[in-house]
């Protein structure tokens, strides 16, 4: 079980990770606002951060790379998502641990938080 925060500006897409989420005993918090990463980081203790690439004309990759220069929240995990093709390495560059291309099947994103989530707890 672990505190994830999504950011992404599709509403619908965000409320069905959280109950795919939440059904594996996740703590969920869902933002389309990709501003206010940081503060719904530190207000809800998030452990884990599922990250759009494009949100609402902010490209989610200066969202990354500012939690990553920022010491209070750098030692978060993201895992960055999109529709988009060839942006993996981009998103990774960028300070993402790892990426997953939309759409994604359920068994896949289960995968690969659990992994991220195992790396945290084995450093």
């Amino acid at each position: 079980m672990a505190k994830i925060l999504i950011v992404d500006d599709d509403h619908t897409i965000g409320l069905m990770l959280k109950d795919i989420l939440e059904f594996s005993d996740h703590v969920i918090t869902v933002s389309q606002e990709p501003r206010k990463t940081k503060e719904n980081i530190l207000e809800n203790e998030i452990e884990l951060i599922l990250l759009d690439k494009l949100i609402s004309g902010v490209d989610g990759t200066d969202v990354c790379k500012s939690l990553k220069e920022d010491d209070d929240v750098a030692h978060v995990p993201v895992i960055m998502m999109s529709a988009l093709h060839n942006v993996d390495e981009i998103c990774k560059d960028a300070g993402a641990v790892d990426f997953l291309s939309k759409p994604f099947d359920m068994e896949t994103l289960n995968s690969k938080i659990d992994n991220v989530l195992k790396q945290k707890v084995d450093r």
